[in-house]
């Protein structure tokens, strides 16, 4: 069994470079094959996720090879329509992002039902809704296969997304850069991972406008072509260190971060009582030894971000005073609490809310990652808890985290994998 023991209680200190955005590489990786051509993606993140993601392209016909350990060169030419194996798709909830690159490319896709993180019901509704609004049928082969047509092509149409659906805001724009005419989405969501991927179709030859408002627009195009282009810095990369200098006392100087991205973030932070410093392109944070308690209800960008909910309660569970922090998106974020109150945190679940009573210190234990971001919750706290953490299920914080061990190492942490 792979773990992570951490020896609490010291203050980290340092510069650490924030890698890419896993949540951009994803759809980035899987947008290849529309591209049809050779494309060089950089600043990759080296996680679990998208190692998968690039041997599930090759499953289908790609061709893969790195430069370094962050760029990749992907050459999707030899592509063909067919099914990735079900138990490569069924491990990350990207997988789903295949539908639309092969409904745009091919006029037909078969993609197994995606997975991920389980912390509640992530249905694919929206997706739906926007194929085949384009013109796709879709259909369910089985429990657990997707199967999508556009016998008479793809064409342009309005598409109203009754939530701000990241995936959905995505899948459709990969679909719709191949449809006839014009498709606008409206209630389209405003991740930063949004403009990134809109940005890479762009360097391929597509036509989408206003990647980051609530209204995407795209004429479609009858062919892409391949491009060099540089992932976005990972925001919940970067807000985890932060949170990790806060609650540790310490002092962290990110680097490699886009600051308006972390506006939400960096306002929580400042709301309870920690300074920050912010360049044009890293935030630095120092840990004070006493902070206050705040309310916190996450939402789709710009609001608080949901990835960033279960660190930012390992953090409040030191404050002074009461906390409140609200979900918003997923009701199934709440998988932490209870390892967190084996560390001897106070934190009862209300309806979508966890409402959490300060403590002056927390203390080692036991504990097992549920989810990535669980996971990240539990190493924050075990690194500012007295005593030894032993984290299982470590799988999850891999999926998402570059370099955690090494990272937290060098800015002075006591951890080892096992």
């Amino acid at each position: 069994m792979k773990q992570l023991i951490i020896q609490g209680g010291k203050p980290l200190r340092g510069d650490v470079y924030i890698s890419g955005m896993k949540n951009s590489a994803l759809p980035v990786i899987f947008g290849t094959i529309a591209a049809n051509d050779v494309c060089t993606i950089k600043n990759l993140p080296d996680v679990s996720d998208i190692a998968l993601a690039l041997d599930t392209l090759e499953m289908i016909g790609a061709d893969v090879r790195f430069i370094d350990t962050s760029t990749a060169i992907i050459d999707t030419r030899r592509v063909r329509m067919k099914s990735p194996p079900l138990e490569y798709v069924s491990k990350m909830r990207g997988s789903i992002y295949l539908l639309g690159a092969m409904l745009g490319r091919f006029g037909k896709a078969q993609v197994g039902y995606p997975g991920g993180c389980d912390f509640g019901l992530r249905p694919i509704n929206l997706h739906i809704k926007g194929f085949e609004a384009l013109g796709a049928r879709i259909s369910f082969s089985g429990s657990a296969m997707i199967d999508g047509d556009a016998p008479d092509g793809l064409r342009g149409n309005l598409v109203y997304l009754d939530i701000a659906s990241v995936g959905a805001t995505i899948n459709i724009m990969l679909a719709a850069v191949f449809a006839e005419g014009t498709t606008i989405i409206e209630n389209a969501a405003r991740e930063p991972h949004i403009v990134d991927m809109a940005c890479f179709l762009n360097a391929c030859g597509a036509k989408i406008s206003g990647a980051g408002t609530s209204m995407i627009r795209i004429k479609g195009v009858d062919k892409l072509h391949g491009c060099t282009y540089e992932l976005a810095p990972d925001m919940i990369e970067a807000g985890t260190y932060m949170v990790a200098a806060a609650a540790t006392g310490g002092r962290i100087c990110v680097k490699n971060v886009v600051p308006k991205h972390m506006e939400s973030i960096s306002a929580k932070l400042r709301e309870i009582g920690i300074p920050l410093e912010i360049t044009e392109n890293s935030i630095t944070v120092s840990g004070m030894q006493s902070f206050r308690g705040t309310e916190i209800r996450t939402n789709p960008y710009p609001g608080f971000p949901t990835d960033m909910h279960p660190q930012f309660s390992a953090l409040l569970a030191l404050s002074q005073g009461m906390s409140t922090v609200s979900e918003g998106i997923y009701s199934g974020r709440f998988k932490y609490v209870p390892e967190l109150n084996k560390m001897g945190a106070h934190i009862e679940v209300v309806d979508n809310a966890a409402l959490i009573n300060g403590v002056e210190a927390l203390h080692g234990a036991e504990v097992k990652a549920t989810d990535l971001r669980a996971g990240a919750c539990l190493v924050i706290a075990a690194l500012a808890a007295h005593g030894v953490t032993t984290i299982s299920g470590i799988e999850c914080i891999e999926r998402g985290y570059e370099n955690l061990v090494e990272k937290l190492k060098f800015l002075g942490a006591n951890i080892k994998r096992t």
